[in-house]
Parts: C-alpha cells; sequence; structure tokens
C-alpha cells in the first residue's frame, strides 16, 4: 500500500522531500537546541526553514521557535550568534562582556567543552534518529524466522503451488536447504537449484513430512524498486513478474539479472505478468557503481529492481538489543559506503554522477514515498545518517569546521582571531555552495 496515492507526482515528490527534510533538520537542530541549554548557553531562535517566518512563538525561556517560507534547512541561533553559521556578533559580544553571567550564556562565551558538545550533538542526533528507525522497522517488521517457513504466497503466473502458510521448507528438488544464517551455503544453495518453472519442496507440515510441487525459490518478481531507475521510468510496480525477456520465457531471478548484466546496455523488451494481466515493456540498464564487501565498487548494468522470495516469510521479532545492534549496524554501513564512495569520486574510480543533488534526492524522496511508509521512513533514516555525516566534514561553516575551530583552541589555548574566521568561514560558505551547485548539476545533467 502506497504512503500517498500516485505519489509520483511533481506536487507529492515536492511534498516528501520537504517532509523528510523538515524532520531530519529539526532533528539536527534540536540536537544542538537542548545539548546547548544543557550545557548553559541560551537559544534565541530555533527555526525550520529561512526567509519570511510564517508562524512563530517565544516561550519563557526566550527562545523564538519559528517555521520559515524556505523549507530547504534550519538552524538555531544562540545567543552571540550574527547569523544561522554561528559567525560572531561582535556588538552582542561587547554588550556582555562585562556581564559573566550573560557572557556564560552566548555561544562564544560558553567554555570551551560546552561549544564543543552543543555542535557536535546535531549530527550526533542524526546518527541516533537513523539508529532508531532502523531498528524499530526491525522491530515491527521482524526477521525471517530459521529454519525458512512460509508465512503467505505471493501473487505468481505459477498454477501448481502446493505450498501453504505454516510450511517450514526442510528440501528442494532431493536437497536439503541450508540454515539461512548460514549464508554462504544458502546462497551456493539457491545457486545450484535449476532455472525451472516448478520445483519440488520437502517441507514440514503439521508435524509431518510431506512434498509438494512450488515455484522456483526466487522468481524474476519486482520486490522493490529502485529510485529513478530504469524500471521506474518504464512504469514497473512492485509485484510485477518478469515472465520473458525478448521473448524467451524466464523462471529465475538470476535469469533476469544475467540477461541485464550480460546485454552490456541493449534496450530489454520484458513481458511482465501484473495482477493477472500481461504487459509488455521495454527499458535500457543504466551504468552503476556498486559499493562491494572489500570497501572497493563495481561497474554493473542494472534496471532497478529488487526480487524476494516466491513468499512472504514468516518473521520473528528480535530483542531489543539485537535490534538497536542492527540499527548500529547499518548506519555505520551507509557512513562507511558514502566514504568510500566521495574518495573513489574524488580519485576518478567511480563517476562524479554518483552525487545527488537536490532534484535527485527529491526524486527519490517521492519514489520511496510510493513505495510506502516503511520504505518512506528508512530513507528517511539513511538521508538522517548522510546529514550528519556531511555536517561532519571539516569545512568551515559547517558543524566540522567548527569542531576544527575548537581542536586548535584546545590546543593552542587561544581561538583563531576573528579575522582567520570571517576568511575561513567565507570560504567554507563558498565550498558548500560550489558542491551545492555541482549536484545541482549531476541532476541535470547526468543520465
Amino acid at each position: 500500500m502506497t504512503l500517498i496515492p500516485q505519489f509520483g507526482g511533481l506536487i507529492w515528490t515536492i511534498a516528501a522531500f520537504i517532509l523528510a527534510l523538515s524532520v531530519i533538520v529539526a532533528i539536527h537542530e534540536y540536537g544542538h537546541y537542548i545539548v546547548g541549554r544543557w550545557s548553559g548557553i541560551h537559544a534565541d531562535v530555533f527555526s525550520i526553514g529561512f526567509g519570511p517566518v510564517l508562524f512563530a512563538r517565544t516561550d519563557k525561556r526566550g527562545t523564538r521557535w519559528q517555521i520559515a517560507a524556505l523549507p530547504f534547512g534550519g538552524y538555531v541561533k544562540f545567543a552571540g550568534d550574527a547569523d544561522a553559521a554561528s559567525g560572531k556578533d561582535d556588538a552582542a559580544m561587547a554588550e556582555v562582556q562585562n556581564d559573566p553571567v550573560r557572557l556564560r550564556a552566548t555561544m562564544h562565551g560558553a567554555p570551551l567543552w560546552a561549544r564543543t558538545a552543543t555542535v557536535a550533538a546535531g549530527p550526533i542526533f542524526n546518527f541516533v534518529l537513523s539508529i532508531i528507525v532502523f531498528a524499530a522497522v526491525l522491530l515491527t517488521s521482524g526477521i525471517a524466522r530459521d529454519p525458512l517457513t512460509v508465512g503467505e504466497m505471493r501473487a505468481l503466473p505459477v498454477e501448481a503451488v502446493g505450498l501453504q502458510s505454516g510450511d517450514e521448507i526442510l528440501g528442494i528438488n532431493g536437497v536439503d536447504i541450508p540454515s539461512t544464517e548460514d549464508r554462504d551455503a544458502y546462497r551456493a544453495f539457491i545457486e545450484a537449484l535449476p532455472f525451472e518453472p516448478v520445483l519440488t519442496y520437502d517441507v514440514l507440515r503439521d508435524g509431518r513430512t510431506v512434498t509438494v510441487d512450488g515455484p522456483y525459490m526466487l522468481p524474476p518478481l519486482v520486490n522493490s524498486l529502485t529510485p529513478q531507475s530504469a524500471a521506474i521510468r518504464a512504469g514497473m510496480a512492485q509485484g510485477d513478474v518478469i515472465i520473458a525477456i525478448n521473448g524467451i520465457p524466464i523462471y529465475a531471478f538470476d535469469e533476469l539479472k544475467n540477461a541485464v548484466e550480460g546485454g552490456n546496455g541493449a534496450t530489454l523488451d520484458l513481458t511482465v505478468w501484473r495482477a493477472g494481466e500481461t504487459l509488455e515493456v521495454s527499458l535500457t540498464p543504466k551504468r552503476v557503481d556498486e559499493p562491494q564487501d572489500d570497501g572497493g565498487f563495481a561497474t554493473q548494468w542494472r534496471i532497478g529492481i529488487a526480487g524476494g522470495l516466491a513468499f512472504e516469510p514468516a518473521t520473528e521479532r528480535p530483542g531489543v538489543i539485537e535490534a538497536i545492534s542492527g540499527g548500529v549496524s547499518q548506519t555505520w554501513r551507509i557512513i562507511n559506503g558514502s566514504l568510500s564512495g566521495l574518495g573513489h569520486m574524488i580519485s576518478g574510480a567511480i563517476s562524479t554522477c554518483n552525487l545527488s543533488g537536490p532534484i535527485g534526492i527529491a526524486q527519490t524522496s517521492g519514489a520511496m514515498a510510493s513505495q510506502g511508509a516503511e520504505s518512506f521512513i528508512w530513507f528517511i533514516a539513511v538521508l538522517s545518517t548522510a546529514v550528519g555525516l556531511l555536517n561532519l566534514f571539516p569545512v568551515p561553516a559547517l558543524d566540522g569546521g567548527h569542531l576544527v575551530f575548537y581542536a586548535y583552541e584546545a590546543v593552542t589555548g587561544k581561538p583563531p582571531s576573528d579575522k582567520a574566521l570571517r576568511v575561513l568561514m567565507t570560504f567554507g560558505l563558498a565550498t558548500v555552495l560550489t558542491l551545492m551547485l555541482f549536484a545541482l548539476g549531476n541532476d541535470i545533467f547526468c543520465p
């Protein structure tokens, strides 16, 4: 079920982007605000968005909470700040210079530890949001039960299906199925299955072993779609089953994968089964750079389809600790993959077109929302990790730049001069704007 019907339209795509970004920005800025408050630093303004103020309210602590007209970011302006980038307001600081209490409540008059904690809190809150979301998804959706057990059969164009909900898979075509936790053995088992429309399953049903017919374990099923992919552009949808490529019948997802990878980018004519109807779809694979387990990247042809089992596996709820551990692992994988991708782009090993700008992110937001609330929430968590990581880059005007200044102060015993800070902040803003324009160019000109 989609989050909002026909979410692919321009208006809903923009709405999805604004919603995702607003949630992430609110969490990021709240991290700055709350840790600053705990550290004794007063916040003058907490803003979601920039530009003309649409709504504002001042709380009992004197902080103005506002929503502005341009919803593409946000900021917390602390006492003593001249702007959203936390540049020093010399006039305001001069007013409190001789008042220790008011001076302590400013960002620039607070102890080094308080400033460092306040600045670092924004990215940290982004990472915490990601971990919580990933853990919550694991807790709500569960993990596949081991031994592999049939939960619910998917709609497939196969008539001979004897599998039932609750069947525990013991073997296929006379070969025992290994534990799903033994990934290498499980993968080898799947790869050894013959590409046939109907296989013989040995299952445990109601305490006894029975043999039934069932579809190929991993059929050419569209379980999910990659945003901005050839499959989405061709109008394919979740639940579609590819039954033929260029007129040749296929029964396994690997047959589709082999045809795409081996076609060297040639257009493919797909026959698609959708809820009992047959459609003809033509699409051209895209060349993409994919991260590998060893930290490198491999270039492959892809159409943007992820497959799945012929049935929804029965699941079990993991423990809270296991779910949180999974959330931490997923967040770390995103951080590691992002850093690796950036390094490979800088070295020229992969295309800089892998860097998306606001248009690409907005399109991805809409595409993920169209695949359901869970997919959209998962995307928010992924984007939150990326925003947290980006803000830690040691670029003046970003949180990471401020942390570098504080590290310099910790080593030398004094902060950089005001003149040096102004020059560095100007350079940092120019760098950020240049990067944004470059990413926007990728959205417009990259295939």
